[in-house]
């Protein structure tokens, strides 16, 4: 089983994670609460992360077939995700379980179905791996600000060019820029500019290629994640 406890600030996000657990078909969660803290139990999902499957890649190794399934896989868990009317929010190399039954999403925290009012405040998702046009609406209002698919996308294709890679797409050298220094506002209005060009794509150039289209293009021109699954399918291995 996995447990979750959340106090304090973090009460209301355990609260609402269990609400997307309990809607989402094929999970099952009991939640309570204690004092002024949240819990839930949640099944244990047996299986790695996205970024561990990839672990053979980053160490250099030739045999990249089950990586590139595993893209594949995660890319299409997205998409049913999607199908279903929810965005996920916070999609990250560790957030893609690959179970014997496929790929399980965790972290619903900043989950939402589309057409539903927004959480108050957001200023989620993995910094590194926020839409430009995500990190805009973050910095500069109004809130709430209403997370996306077409954003998931472009987190998707980050997270996994960072399993291929062990770094995030972004070149922040190039760019002269020092995330520590810029701190976590500056760097979010670096990001909404699209002041950050992506890292040459030289470890998988062909893979790399297909994700760079996703990063670079606008939320408009992104493809679905499931069209990304079929981009991502065509890669040699």
């Amino acid at each position: 089983m996995s447990i979750k406890i959340g106090t304090g600030e973090a009460a209301e996000i355990t609260t609402r994670e269990a609400a997307v657990l309990d809607e989402l078909v094929g999970y099952s969660v009991t939640a309570g609460r204690f004092g002024e803290g949240v819990w839930y139990v949640t099944p244990w999902l047996d299986g790695p992360s996205t970024w561990k499957v990839f672990a053979p890649v980053r160490r250099g190794e030739l045999d990249r077939t089950r990586a590139l399934a595993g893209a594949v896989e995660l890319c299409r868990a997205v998409a049913d995700f999607h199908s279903e009317g929810w965005v996920h929010g916070d999609l990250q190399p560790q957030h893609g379980l690959h179970t014997g039954s496929g790929v399980r999403l965790i972290d619903f925290a900043w989950s939402r179905k589309r057409g539903t009012t927004p959480w108050t405040a957001f200023d989620g998702t993995m910094l590194h791996l926020t839409a430009p046009e995500l990190a805009a609406r973050i910095a500069v209002g109004p809130q709430p600000v209403k997370t996306t698919q077409a954003a998931d996308v472009y987190a998707l294709a980050g997270t996994v060019w960072t399993c291929v890679t062990g770094s995030w797409p972004l070149d922040y050298d190039k760019a002269g820029i020092s995330p520590r220094e810029l701190g976590v506002t500056g760097l979010r209005e670096a990001i909404a500019a699209r002041r950050v060009p992506l890292v040459p794509a030289a470890v998988w150039p062909e893979l790399q290629t297909v994700l760079s289209q996703a990063l670079l293009a606008a939320s408009r021109d992104r493809p679905s994640a499931g069209e990304l699954a079929g981009l991502v399918a065509a890669v040699s291995a």
